[in-house]
Protein backbone atom coordinates (compact mmCIF):
# COMPACT_ATOMS: atom_id res chain seq x y z
CA UNK A 1 0.00 0.00 0.00
CA UNK A 2 1.12 3.44 -0.75
CA UNK A 3 2.54 5.19 1.91
CA UNK A 4 0.94 8.60 1.31
CA UNK A 5 -2.42 6.97 1.54
CA UNK A 6 -1.60 5.06 4.99
CA UNK A 7 -0.96 8.27 6.49
CA UNK A 8 -3.82 9.97 5.23
CA UNK A 9 -6.13 6.82 6.02
CA UNK A 10 -4.88 7.63 9.84
CA UNK A 11 -5.63 11.18 9.89
CA UNK A 12 -9.64 10.35 8.44
CA UNK A 13 -12.72 11.10 10.99
CA UNK A 14 -14.15 7.70 12.22
CA UNK A 15 -17.52 8.62 9.32
CA UNK A 16 -15.02 9.31 6.89
CA UNK A 17 -13.15 6.04 7.08
CA UNK A 18 -16.60 4.00 7.17
CA UNK A 19 -17.40 6.08 4.02
CA UNK A 20 -13.86 4.80 2.47
CA UNK A 21 -14.73 1.12 3.42
CA UNK A 22 -18.06 1.37 1.75
CA UNK A 23 -16.68 2.32 -1.47
CA UNK A 24 -13.79 -0.23 -1.55
CA UNK A 25 -16.78 -2.94 -0.42
CA UNK A 26 -19.50 -1.58 -3.00
CA UNK A 27 -16.91 -1.34 -5.96
CA UNK A 28 -15.61 -5.05 -4.92
CA UNK A 29 -19.45 -6.03 -5.27
CA UNK A 30 -20.09 -4.31 -8.51
CA UNK A 31 -17.38 -3.14 -10.18
CA UNK A 32 -18.46 0.53 -10.33
CA UNK A 33 -18.25 2.74 -7.68
CA UNK A 34 -21.66 3.76 -5.85
CA UNK A 35 -23.43 6.94 -6.62
CA UNK A 36 -24.11 10.35 -4.87
CA UNK A 37 -27.88 8.43 -4.35
CA UNK A 38 -26.34 5.63 -3.27
CA UNK A 39 -23.95 6.95 -0.78
CA UNK A 40 -27.04 9.28 0.53
CA UNK A 41 -29.38 6.31 1.18
CA UNK A 42 -26.56 4.28 2.81
CA UNK A 43 -25.72 6.69 5.55
CA UNK A 44 -28.81 8.70 5.79
CA UNK A 45 -27.52 11.75 4.31
CA UNK A 46 -30.09 14.47 4.08
CA UNK A 47 -29.62 15.11 0.61
CA UNK A 48 -27.04 14.05 -2.17
CA UNK A 49 -24.67 17.36 -1.83
CA UNK A 50 -23.88 16.03 2.14
CA UNK A 51 -22.76 12.76 0.26
CA UNK A 52 -20.68 15.02 -1.91
CA UNK A 53 -19.36 17.04 1.06
CA UNK A 54 -17.68 13.63 2.11
CA UNK A 55 -16.17 12.41 -0.84
CA UNK A 56 -14.30 15.91 -1.24
CA UNK A 57 -13.31 15.91 2.57
CA UNK A 58 -12.21 11.96 1.42
CA UNK A 59 -10.11 13.73 -2.08
CA UNK A 60 -8.88 16.67 -0.20
CA UNK A 61 -7.19 14.35 2.66
CA UNK A 62 -5.52 12.18 -0.59
CA UNK A 63 -8.01 8.95 0.96
CA UNK A 64 -9.65 9.37 -3.16
CA UNK A 65 -9.10 11.05 -5.88
CA UNK A 66 -12.06 11.65 -8.83
CA UNK A 67 -12.48 12.88 -11.98
CA UNK A 68 -14.38 16.18 -11.96
CA UNK A 69 -16.35 15.59 -14.57
CA UNK A 70 -17.76 12.02 -13.99
CA UNK A 71 -19.66 11.29 -10.68
CA UNK A 72 -18.69 7.54 -10.06
CA UNK A 73 -14.97 8.14 -11.18
CA UNK A 74 -12.82 7.35 -8.08
CA UNK A 75 -9.84 5.76 -7.57
CA UNK A 76 -7.93 4.51 -4.63
CA UNK A 77 -4.20 6.12 -5.02
CA UNK A 78 -2.05 2.95 -3.87
CA UNK A 79 -3.94 1.37 -6.96
CA UNK A 80 -2.02 3.91 -9.20
CA UNK A 81 0.75 2.04 -7.70
CA UNK A 82 0.35 -1.08 -8.75
CA UNK A 83 0.03 -1.06 -12.63
CA UNK A 84 -1.02 1.26 -15.48
CA UNK A 85 -4.49 1.71 -14.17
CA UNK A 86 -6.91 4.08 -16.73
CA UNK A 87 -10.34 4.87 -16.35
CA UNK A 88 -12.35 3.44 -18.89
CA UNK A 89 -16.01 5.44 -19.17
CA UNK A 90 -19.01 3.12 -18.55
CA UNK A 91 -22.18 4.27 -20.93
CA UNK A 92 -24.98 2.80 -19.42
CA UNK A 93 -26.30 -1.13 -20.17
CA UNK A 94 -26.25 -3.01 -23.71
CA UNK A 95 -29.39 -5.51 -24.29
CA UNK A 96 -27.91 -9.26 -24.74
CA UNK A 97 -30.60 -10.22 -25.63
CA UNK A 98 -33.62 -8.28 -28.34
CA UNK A 99 -32.41 -4.77 -29.36
CA UNK A 100 -33.24 -2.03 -27.53
CA UNK A 101 -33.99 1.79 -28.63
CA UNK A 102 -32.92 3.05 -24.67
CA UNK A 103 -30.33 5.92 -25.19
CA UNK A 104 -27.03 4.94 -23.21
CA UNK A 105 -26.15 7.55 -20.65
CA UNK A 106 -22.45 7.83 -19.18
CA UNK A 107 -22.36 6.77 -15.58
CA UNK A 108 -18.63 6.68 -13.86
CA UNK A 109 -16.00 4.79 -15.00
CA UNK A 110 -14.45 1.30 -14.33
CA UNK A 111 -10.56 2.02 -13.36
CA UNK A 112 -8.66 -1.18 -14.70
CA UNK A 113 -4.89 -2.11 -15.33
CA UNK A 114 -4.76 -2.42 -18.84
CA UNK A 115 -1.84 -4.73 -18.92
CA UNK A 116 -3.69 -7.26 -17.03
CA UNK A 117 -6.22 -7.34 -18.96
CA UNK A 118 -4.50 -6.69 -22.20
CA UNK A 119 -5.91 -3.61 -23.36
CA UNK A 120 -3.66 -1.70 -25.84
CA UNK A 121 -2.46 1.69 -24.47
CA UNK A 122 -3.91 3.49 -27.81
CA UNK A 123 -7.21 1.96 -27.62
CA UNK A 124 -10.36 4.46 -27.83
CA UNK A 125 -12.31 2.21 -25.43
CA UNK A 126 -15.61 2.32 -23.06
CA UNK A 127 -17.86 -0.26 -21.24
CA UNK A 128 -20.91 -1.19 -21.03
CA UNK A 129 -23.09 -3.40 -18.63
CA UNK A 130 -24.59 -6.33 -19.94
CA UNK A 131 -28.56 -7.18 -19.92
CA UNK A 132 -29.97 -9.94 -20.82
CA UNK A 133 -28.51 -14.03 -21.68
CA UNK A 134 -28.04 -13.95 -25.69
CA UNK A 135 -24.79 -14.49 -25.07
CA UNK A 136 -24.21 -17.08 -22.65
CA UNK A 137 -22.54 -19.81 -25.07
CA UNK A 138 -19.68 -17.04 -25.34
CA UNK A 139 -19.73 -16.85 -21.65
CA UNK A 140 -21.15 -13.37 -21.08
CA UNK A 141 -23.39 -13.58 -18.58
CA UNK A 142 -26.15 -10.54 -17.20
CA UNK A 143 -24.34 -8.19 -14.76
CA UNK A 144 -20.79 -8.33 -16.61
CA UNK A 145 -19.36 -5.03 -17.97
CA UNK A 146 -18.13 -5.58 -21.23
CA UNK A 147 -14.56 -3.52 -22.50
CA UNK A 148 -14.91 -2.18 -26.18
CA UNK A 149 -12.82 -0.92 -28.68
CA UNK A 150 -13.66 2.01 -31.43
CA UNK A 151 -12.31 0.06 -34.13
CA UNK A 152 -13.39 -1.42 -37.56
CA UNK A 153 -14.87 -4.79 -36.69
CA UNK A 154 -13.68 -8.27 -37.93
CA UNK A 155 -15.72 -10.84 -39.34
CA UNK A 156 -16.52 -12.95 -35.78
CA UNK A 157 -16.10 -10.49 -33.58
CA UNK A 158 -18.45 -9.81 -30.80
CA UNK A 159 -19.61 -6.05 -31.36
CA UNK A 160 -22.01 -3.33 -29.61
CA UNK A 161 -23.79 -2.73 -32.49
CA UNK A 162 -26.72 -0.49 -34.04
CA UNK A 163 -28.89 -2.52 -36.12
CA UNK A 164 -31.98 -0.22 -37.49
CA UNK A 165 -31.92 2.36 -34.70
CA UNK A 166 -31.53 -0.31 -32.12
CA UNK A 167 -28.71 -1.31 -29.76
CA UNK A 168 -27.29 -4.71 -29.18
CA UNK A 169 -24.34 -6.91 -28.03
CA UNK A 170 -24.06 -9.27 -30.31
CA UNK A 171 -21.38 -11.90 -32.74
CA UNK A 172 -20.84 -9.99 -36.18
CA UNK A 173 -20.77 -12.24 -39.19
CA UNK A 174 -20.64 -12.06 -42.66
CA UNK A 175 -22.93 -14.53 -45.17
CA UNK A 176 -22.43 -13.65 -48.96
CA UNK A 177 -21.41 -10.36 -48.66
CA UNK A 178 -24.37 -9.57 -46.39
CA UNK A 179 -23.22 -8.62 -42.65
CA UNK A 180 -25.67 -9.42 -39.74
CA UNK A 181 -25.65 -10.22 -36.11
CA UNK A 182 -25.53 -13.80 -34.32
CA UNK A 183 -26.44 -14.24 -30.78
CA UNK A 184 -24.48 -16.88 -28.83
CA UNK A 185 -27.79 -18.15 -27.11
CA UNK A 186 -30.03 -20.73 -29.15
CA UNK A 187 -33.35 -19.37 -27.99
CA UNK A 188 -32.56 -16.03 -29.71
CA UNK A 189 -32.78 -15.40 -33.71
CA UNK A 190 -30.24 -13.87 -35.88
CA UNK A 191 -30.82 -9.97 -36.70
CA UNK A 192 -30.20 -8.59 -40.39
CA UNK A 193 -30.36 -5.05 -40.49
CA UNK A 194 -33.51 -3.60 -42.86
CA UNK A 195 -31.80 -0.46 -43.23
CA UNK A 196 -28.27 -0.07 -41.27
CA UNK A 197 -25.84 -1.83 -39.57
CA UNK A 198 -23.81 0.36 -37.40
CA UNK A 199 -20.62 -1.13 -35.24
CA UNK A 200 -20.44 1.02 -32.16
CA UNK A 201 -17.39 -1.34 -30.64
CA UNK A 202 -15.72 -4.54 -30.41
CA UNK A 203 -15.23 -6.06 -27.59
CA UNK A 204 -11.84 -6.49 -26.40
CA UNK A 205 -12.21 -7.50 -22.38
CA UNK A 206 -14.68 -8.22 -19.86
CA UNK A 207 -15.32 -7.56 -15.84
CA UNK A 208 -17.20 -10.33 -13.62
CA UNK A 209 -18.12 -10.27 -10.09
CA UNK A 210 -18.91 -13.46 -8.76
CA UNK A 211 -22.05 -12.67 -6.46
CA UNK A 212 -22.16 -15.49 -3.44
CA UNK A 213 -26.04 -16.19 -2.73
Amino acid sequence: MNPLASSSARHLTARQQELLDYLRSYQRSNGVMPSTRDIQRHFGFSSQTAAMSHLRALEKKGAIRRHPHMARAVVFPEDLDRAEIVDIPVFGTIPAGMPSDAAQQADGCISVDINTLGIPRTAKSFALKVRGDSMIDAHICHGDFVILEIKEPREKDIVAALIDGETTLKRFLVTNGQPFLKAENPDYPDLLPARELLIQGVMIGMIRHFRRD
